[in-house]
């Protein structure tokens, strides 16, 4: 390195943002994920004993992905490798692979390939991954804000351990914030920062220690020697929702709203609603989980509750926003309220595996309608009974396959309209399994 190569990098590290200047060289300084770096816990017994595998580090933006990464390979003396799962096709995964076989070959160092996005790695760039990480060419380490077992090959996983980050707590985020404060990385105790702003900023940033640091840089540019609480606020202008519509955060609202509706809790089943409008979600996706959860969650307890939900969707796509909330908390109340049952989703599935067990069972002969002469012969039809021709439009029958009679997939509740429901099917079984049998059939 050269005089004018020491300069700029000394340049790049005073310009560098306040979250890249406090990111910890040693794994002493990390903040968080105890459950991981504590003393006796996987990962640090895993980097002391220089056995660390290869990984899926699964959580949140700003909970220390990429500082894990760079701290294994700092700790365990491996040379790192990055990629993004964006930038980085096939090619690169051979380049760099190139280079860690080499690097191996010369001077028996391991390589620490990081790959920032892993989820978004298509099954191409994953197949051709996969073969140097199960030789152990690389060290896999994988960052992602997605489910893993979702985007994923199983091949991948089952080659690496998949592992849990949580966003920071509010007292984590505060000693981080702090020590930004007084480092002389960071701010250098060259700005005051009341208790309050700390907190303010804490709470507004959601568990992400980057976003955190992000906003205390930006609130000590607004403020020069001191900030306040009124200082970090007019710096962050407002609180943005942790709300990936593509990310975890996402699946995790909308769950909580699915189940708050099914657990009945209006109230609940309303804030996660408007927190997924708030943060910017397509009204016609919650409307669409709603019309689904109709029949899923409420069916036959109240048949009203999918008309309900496919007449709030329409009167939204008439109405648009701002007016079409009132449609949309309509229907988020009206299912939240009914009678729960989930008969429907439980008799497909019965019959779903009816079907699956014992295949394209024949289509019993009364049943089949006899067109020619010779389907007539073979006894198409024969003995079928027309329900409208009895009285009340209804006749004892046997519909299913000969071996699934008797068989059940429907299994009302008691809940709501299903009661009625309930009492009918009943009564058609007696009759149907009380009625005469015909000379040799089978009971």
């Amino acid at each position: 390195m050269d005089l004018f190569d020491h300069a700029s990098r000394k340049d790049e590290a005073t310009l560098a943002p306040l979250a890249e200047r406090m990111r910890p060289s040693r794994l002493e300084e990390f903040v968080g994920q105890e459950h991981l770096t504590g003393e006796g816990r996987f990962l640090r017994r895993a980097i002391q004993q220089d056995l660390v595998p290869s990984l899926i580090l699964w959580g949140p933006p700003g909970t220390g992905k990429t500082t894990l990464a760079h701290l294994i390979a700092h700790s365990t003396g491996a040379a790192f490798e990055s990629l993004s799962a964006v930038l980085s096709g096939v090619k690169e995964i051979r380049e760099t692979v190139a280079r860690a076989q080499e690097r191996w070959k010369m001077r028996r160092q391991r390589t620490l390939l990081f790959v920032d996005e892993i989820h978004r790695f298509n099954k191409g760039q994953q197949d051709a991954l996969l073969p140097h990480v199960e030789k152990g060419t690389v060290t896999l380490i994988g960052a992602t804000t997605e489910n893993p077992s979702f985007e994923l090959n199983a091949a991948l996983l089952s080659r690496a351990r998949v592992v849990t980050l949580r966003g920071l707590e509010e007292e984590e985020l505060v000693a981080l914030l702090r020590r930004a404060v007084a480092d002389p990385k960071g701010l250098g105790g060259k700005v005051q920062v009341d208790d309050e702003a700390l907190a303010f900023i804490v709470q507004a940033c959601g568990g992400d220690a980057r976003k955190a640091l992000t906003a205390l840089e930006a609130a000590a540019a607004h403020g020069g020697t001191r900030v306040d609480k009124a200082t970090a606020e007019e710096a962050l202008q407002h609180k943005a929702l942790l709300y990936d519509k593509g990310g975890e955060e996402h699946y995790a609202v909308v769950s909580a709203f699915i189940k708050s509706m099914r657990g009945s809790d209006v109230d609940a089943a309303l804030y996660w609603m408007t927190r997924m409008l708030e943060a910017g979600e397509d009204p016609v996706f919650i409307f669409r989980r709603m019309v689904i959860f109709a029949s899923e969650d409420v069916g036959n307890a109240d048949p009203r509750a999918l008309g309900v939900a496919v007449d709030a969707l329409r009167a939204f796509e008439l109405m648009g926003l701002p007016e079409g909330t009132l449609p949309l908390t309509q229907a988020v109340t009206y299912l939240a309220l009914a009678p729960k049952s989930n008969a429907v989703l439980t008799a497909y599935a019965a019959a779903r595996a009816a079907v699956t067990e014992r295949g394209a069972l024949p289509v019993p002969p009364h049943l089949r309608n006899a067109h020619t002469k010779l389907t007539k012969s073979l006894g198409y039809g024969a003995g079928y009974k027309y329900p409208h021709n009895f009285e009340g439009n209804y006749v004892p029958e046997e519909y299913l396959p000969q071996v699934l009679q008797g068989q059940r997939f429907y299994t009302p509740t008691r809940n709501g309209f299903e009661r009625e429901l309930a009492e009918r099917y009943e009564e058609i079984r007696r009759q149907v399994e009380g009625r005469s049998r015909e000379p040799g059939e089978e009971g």
